[in-house]
This record gives structure tokens, sequence and C-alpha cells, in this order.
């Protein structure tokens, strides 16, 4: 392990919950029946935690998006071609995708990272291109990478939010990009879990039954020929995993380090929690999931890490988009806190 992975991990402690009473005095005290206002007072009282303070603010929004390419797509498990990897980081580049529309939506920003996009480099003045590798190798047929190619792409993770910090960013959201990227999603959630590869597998971007037969076969050909170490998380993520995954996993831990509330999309950022959390399982405290994806696996993370999600609105895109979605109900919430009047000042009764 490096000594940038090791200097991050050592940063990262539960939230300091001093300030917690005086938070939900003051929630309480607004002009609203006492804890009328449900998850969104959770959230404020969850973001102004992280941040320990009274006065909360959202002000700078961040997606982090990955791009990364999968060796087991020559296998035929996704109902698209490896080059869309590409072509969709280009379209979020250009402002295009569905993250695209929906960051524009909430107001926060989209950073595209090129960590293993296999192919011809992608060229845009705002990519970040921090490639390790050229997708990683099919895994089912021996480790998708080395252990080495797995730090490497979280430590792209880590040094994208110490990026963003260095601009300011108050709230991270985590976003993908790579085809074929449930397939490898689903092995990491089978072995972290301890549930079955068909409890946990989907149809990732649209496939028939007959191709999730066979993805599902496939996954369990990957676990059985690369014996994965369960107790071993870089074992795992280096023989199963993917470079966008990794990368996603860096960005959850060092916000965590850096006392940054973290909102996860969906299955695939969900594995790479899954990852996080096996590497160091006090980045609980600053993790939110925005939504149910349609994905079986995803509810499967969920209730492995103890989180509730948001929002249940059958999505399953991927890019962040949900996650952007659930940044805006944290900051309804923050809001919530510091615009409503008081009883006191507002000169409305407490009781009847």
């Amino acid at each position: 392990m490096s000594q940038k992975i090791k200097a991050i991990l050592s940063k990262i402690a539960p939230v300091d919950r001093r300030l917690e009473a005086a938070i939900w005095r003051k929630l309480d005290n607004l002009t609203k029946p006492r804890r009328s206002l449900g998850r969104l007072e959770e959230l404020a009282a969850w973001y102004s935690l992280i941040h320990h303070t009274l006065t909360p603010s959202v002000v700078h929004k961040v997606a982090v998006v990955m791009a990364g390419d999968h060796g087991v797509a020559a296998e035929g498990v996704s109902a698209f071609p490896q080059e869309v990897t590409k072509q969709m980081a280009l379209n979020f580049l250009a402002g295009g995708a569905g993250i695209s529309a929906l960051a524009k939506h909430t107001g926060t920003r989209v950073v595209v990272v090129d960590v293993g996009v296999a192919g011809e480099a992608l060229s845009h003045p705002e990519l970040r291109r921090y490639k390790v590798a050229q997708g990683t190798r099919n895994m089912a047929v021996g480790p998708a990478m080395t252990r080495k190619q797995a730090q490497q792409a979280l430590e792209v993770g880590i040094r994208v939010v110490e990026e963003e910090l260095a601009t300011g960013v108050d709230i991270i959201a985590t976003g993908d990009m790579g085809i074929a990227n449930t397939t490898p999603s689903s092995a990491l959630t089978a072995v972290f879990t301890g549930c079955s590869v068909d409890e946990v597998s989907g149809p990732g971007t649209g496939i028939d039954q007959e191709t999730l037969s066979y993805k599902k076969k496939v996954i369990k050909q990957a676990i059985a020929i690369n014996k994965p170490q369960r107790d071993d998380p870089w074992d795992v993520l280096a023989k199963l995993g993917g470079l966008e995954i990794a990368g996603l996993a860096g960005v959850i831990l060092a916000g965590a380090a850096y006392r940054r509330p973290i909102v996860l999309d969906g299955f695939i950022s969900g594995a790479a929690a899954l990852v996080a959390y096996q590497i160091k399982p006090q980045i609980l405290d600053y993790l939110l999931a925005a939504h149910l994806s349609r994905e079986a696996g995803h509810r499967v993370i969920l209730e492995h890490l103890g989180l509730n999600p948001l929002l249940r609105l059958d999505l399953r895109l991927g890019e962040g988009t949900g996650a952007v979605l659930g940044i805006n109900l944290v900051e309804a919430g923050v809001k919530i806190m510091t615009q409503m009047a008081s009883f006191s000042k507002a000169g409305v009764s407490e009781t009847l």
C-alpha cells in the first residue's frame, strides 16, 4: 500500500458528534411540529454534523464521474459494445447526457475522469486524464487488474478529491461510466456480502434473460478461477473489480478523510462503497444512499452497509444521476435549517 493511501486512511475517523444535540435543538425550535419534516431534517443534521457547524451552507456541489472499460465485456455480458464507454464520456463533457441535464438542474459541477477507458486517448480540455490502464483484463479468465493497478486507480480518486478541495467542494456525488461494469460489481457484491451470484446479478443495460443467465455463469467462473480472499479487500478488488470502481472507492475514502458528505449513486457506486468499507469501515458516517436502483445487487449492498436510500425511482442509468438528485434533497434540508424562522423569532406559540 502506498504512503498516499496510508495517509488518507489515517485521517478517517468517525464524525465528531459534539454538536449533535445543539443541531437538533435548532431544528426542533423551527416553526413546525417537532420532526415533522422527517428525513429532510435528518439530512440537515447529517450534513451539519459532518461540517461541524450550526450554520451550514451548500455551495460547491461536485459529481465525480469515473470512466473505465472492462475486459469481461468480451464475454458478451452487456447490451452495448465497449466503445460506448468512450462515446458517453465525451457526451458527458459535451453536456448531452443524463447526468449533464440533472447536474445542471441541481447546480452540480460534473468532473469526468478517464481512469481506464480503452482505445485512443480521449481529448477534451475539461477531462481529467489519469488513465491507469486501457481497461481491465477479462476477469473470467484471470485477475482483472494487478494489485498495483487497483491501488493506482484508487489513488486517482484521492487525487481528484484533493484537486476539488483546492477550489472548493462542500458535498460529493459519485458517478460511473463503463460498459459491462455491473458484472464486476455483482462479483464484488457476492464476495463481500456472502450472497449468491444469482441474488446479486441483474440485467444491467437491459440484457435478455438468456444473456443474464450466461452473465451469472461468467461471474461464477470469475470467482472460481480467481479465488479472491474475502478478508483482503485489495485482493478482491484487483481480481474482480474495475478501474472506475477503484477510483470511486478512492473518492469515498478521500471524502471521508477530508470530512465531506458523500452521496452515492446506484449499483456501481455501491460496489465501490463496499470496497471502501472493507478497507476502512469508519467511512459509513459520511455516506448517504441517494436511491435504490433496479439492480438486485444494489439492495443487497445497501442492506449490508445499513444505508437507507432516499429515493425509489427505478433508476438504473448510473453516471451519478441519482446522486445529484440526492444532493438536491440534502440542500433542501439545509435550507430548512437555515431559512426557516424559530418560534421565538416568528412570535409563534410552541404549544397550544
